[in-house]
This record gives structure tokens, sequence and C-alpha cells, in this order.
């Protein structure tokens, strides 16, 4: 049949990954009108220090009215922490629609760029993220010997986070790598909330966006049959509203060629917190 018979249907409309960064309750998601939340944000990090047990020396178990720390460091004093400042960067995510006026109206224009960044938004933050935190700012904990098993890596990463942290994490898997977490029942469905958690309670994101990145610390690609995972502290992700750009139909036209064009954008902030760690893993026998 000739092109020009074919009949113009509806697109087929797609659905995000089930557990990945937005659409997972591992992450807190707040939608921010607040232009200021979206250009950064900083905070007092909150469970990185330590808590510590302590025994009086000389035998009083009552604390007294005067602090029992002091900075000597003699035995029996009690360490003090004092809470670093975190901070997140704005992750700004875009879709454009380009086409000619004829046939293509700037509605049907900013549709389509609409639909587009709603369905990849969450593959475009997984990647941004990884890019911007994750490879940013762990602490690479592949042997000398070279990559683990999937299930020993696993137990390394959620090592690090419990020795650092100790609260509920999240481990972030590419989905090119998600099959095998089921090998040795890494990571089971919570039938309470609908997300993924380790046999220790961490959760699990996985992603799209982190399958088409897998680069290590320092942007390190990853080795053919290798993967990268991740894990850091929870997730608070901060989404401003979406932008269509331009709000009317006349400026959409380029009058030189007659094409049309429409941009959508919307800015994210995620934030986490305490360590970040990685690890090397194999996806091949």
């Amino acid at each position: 049949m000739a092109a020009g018979l074919r009949k113009s249907v509806e697109a087929i409309n797609g659905t995000p990954l089930p557990h990945g960064i937005l659409n997972t309750p591992c992450t807190d998601v707040r939608d921010v009108a607040d232009e200021h939340e979206l250009l950064g944000v900083e905070w007092l990090a909150l469970g990185c220090c330590p808590v510590r047990s302590w025994t009086d020396p000389c035998g009083d178990e009552s604390p007294g009215e005067e602090s029992p720390g002091d900075e000597s460091g003699a035995p029996g004093t009690k360490e003090f922490c004092r809470p670093e400042t975190e901070h997140a960067e704005p992750i700004t995510l875009y879709a454009g629609a380009e086409c000619s006026t004829i046939g293509w109206s700037y509605a049907e224009a900013r549709e389509h760029a609409e639909a587009t960044l709603a369905l990849g938004e969450q593959q475009g933050l997984e990647a941004a993220f990884w890019r911007q935190k994750l490879t940013r700012d762990a602490v690479d904990l592949t042997p000398a010997e070279g990559p683990l098993s999937v299930a020993q890596g696993v137990a390394v990463l959620e090592g690090c986070l419990a020795e650092s942290y100790g609260g509920v994490g999240v481990l972030h898997v590419p989905a090119g790598a998600a099959a095998l977490l089921g090998c040795c029942d890494l990571a089971r469905e919570n039938t309470a909330t609908g997300g993924l958690s380790t046999l220790t309670g961490n959760c699990v994101i996985i992603g799209a966006g982190y399958s088409a990145e897998n680069t290590g610390p320092g942007g390190t690609p990853a080795d053919p049959g290798t993967a990268w995972l991740y894990i850091t502290g929870p997730l608070v992700v901060r989404r401003g509203p979406s932008v269509t750009i331009p709000d009317r139909p006349g400026p959409s036209v380029n009058i030189r060629n007659n094409d049309r064009r429409v941009l959508v954008e919307r800015t994210y902030v995620v934030g986490t917190t305490c360590t970040v760690c990685a690890v090397q893993v194999e996806v091949c026998p």
C-alpha cells in the first residue's frame, strides 16, 4: 500500500518502569512551586553522626548537670559530632517537538512534547542523577581482584551503608542487571508499599537511565559483562511544574522554513544524605 494512503492514528503510549526513581515508594517526590527550592537546596545532614555508647569510668550512672564532654580526649569523655551541610543542585530536563506547520497544529505539537516529557522524565532524571551525584561522590568498593558477583556486590554496599548511616537507604541498580537480583533472592516486592526491598530492608530502584549510563566513580565506563551498582541514603526529589515554550502558537513558527518548534522543560532537585558507595559486579557468568 502506498504511504499516502495510510490512515493516521494515535501514538502508541507507554508506561515508565514501575520501580524507577519517580515511580517507587523508595523516593519522596515533592511537587513544589517555590522557585527558590528549584535553584538548589541545602540542609544539615541527619543520621550521619554515630550514636556511641558510654560508660562512666567512676561507676556513677547519674549524668549530672554538666556536659560530660570535653575536648581533651581523655578516657570517659563523650565525643560530639558537628553535622555537615549537604546540598543538591537543580537538574533541568526538556523535550522538544519539531514539525512542519503543514498538517500539524501548535496544539498537536505541544501535546506531543508534553507527552514525551511525561513518558521519559524518569529515565532522563535517573541518567542525570547518576552523572551529577552518584559517579561524582561515590566511594569505590570494588576489590583489586576485580568485579564481584551481584550477591557479593549488594552485600558490600549494604555493609557500607550500615556502617555510615544505619537507616533505610536506596540501592540503585541498572535495568540491565536487575534480573540478576532474583537469582539469589536479593530483592523482594513489599506487598504493603508495592516497592522492592532487599532482605536488609533497603529500597531498590531499577533505572532505565542507570542502565543507559552504567559508569563507575569518575565516569569510568563499565567493562564488558559488568555493571555498576550504587547505594545511598534516602532520596527526596523536588519537582517543579512543567513549562511549555512558547506558550502560544505564533512564536513557535520559524518563518524562514515554516517549521514549528515547541519545547517543554521541568526542573528537579534530587537530594540524598551521608555516604554514597559503589561497586562493580559481573552480569555474565
